[in-house]
């Protein structure tokens, strides 16, 4: 048990993490963008580490939620596909860091087993080998493509191939913009800012087992181990403490800058919060 709002040196903080994680029966994966640093992905905090990487974003002031606007692949389909081609090639070509492994080992170890809730659209759990159907992808993922007004079917991105995409100038050429048989440009099957027309039906159907597992599961017998979620977009951070509240569950939160607990909880809320990065705090706790 760890108390809130009471300092704790690092080892014993690993040590409370590690009998939480030991002690469960079930293990509820949950991660933001801070999870991928440790793969060598941008996590885009800020403009400045967005703008250094794309040169154009910065010479029109664009910030991250300018960008990832669907009304881009109205308004200039090779500038949008530019950004998220880009981003589409980097995802394919980065492996997952250790820390991934060592979640999957975690789970198969646990009686109930494990699921991974996640706002990352990068692809990067299932590439470390977690089945498809546990990994909930709450903003879709870039490896699914779907039509710009939501109609028709969501296909695999599998088949489509990209040119490389030189990032200061973050373009591909109109004869390379992925479309369907029909020769109806396609779009990412990601929730943008401001997005009326993303088809959900992917991960409304991973959402439906996830709580339909979870409702089975023993009360009190999960642990929640989040990593890289942070306040600026709280999907992720609200959705482990509804775990901890509804179901019982412990929370491990990772974050080198939030690793901060509600202060509503009490000494009875057995949860530890560890200011380091994802594979730092997993390598120590495992």
């Amino acid at each position: 048990r760890c108390v809130v709002g009471v300092v704790m040196a690092s080892p014993d903080k690993i040590a409370v993490a590690a009998g939480l994680v030991r002690r469960a029966r079930g293990i509820v994966v949950t991660a933001g963008a801070g999870m991928g640093v440790d793969s060598g992905l941008p996590d885009f905090r800020g403009t400045s580490g967005l703008w250094r990487e794309y040169p154009p974003l910065a010479q029109q002031g664009l910030n991250f939620s300018d960008m990832a606007n669907p009304e881009w692949f109205e308004a200039d389909p090779c500038f949008a596909w530019g950004f998220y081609g880009h981003r589409l090639n980097l995802y394919r070509r980065t492996d997952p860091h250790e820390g991934f492994h060592i979640l999957r080992k975690w789970i198969s170890e646990k009686p109930a087993g494990g699921r991974v809730f996640t706002s990352n659209v990068d692809g990067q759990f299932q590439k470390a080998g977690f089945p498809a159907d546990t990994v909930l992808e709450c903003h879709g993922s870039i490896h699914y493509v779907q039509l710009l007004n939501g109609g028709g079917e969501i296909h695999s991105a599998a088949d489509i191939e990209l040119p490389e995409v030189d990032p200061a100038e973050l373009r591909i050429p109109e004869e390379r913009l992925p479309k369907d048989k029909h020769g109806r440009l396609l779009r990412p099957n990601i929730l943008m800012f401001g997005d009326m027309y993303w088809d959900e039906s992917r991960t409304s159907k991973v959402q439906h087992d996830l709580m339909r597992w979870l409702v089975k599961v023993e009360k009190g017998s999960l642990c929640v181990v989040e990593m890289g979620a942070g306040h600026a977009v709280p999907t992720v951070r609200r959705f482990s403490e509804s775990v901890v509240q509804q179901y019982g569950a412990s929370l491990v939160r990772i974050n080198v800058r939030d690793s901060d607990l509600p202060r509503r909880w009490g000494e009875s809320t057995p949860a530890v919060g560890l200011a380091l990065g994802a594979l730092d705090a997993l390598q120590q706790i495992d």
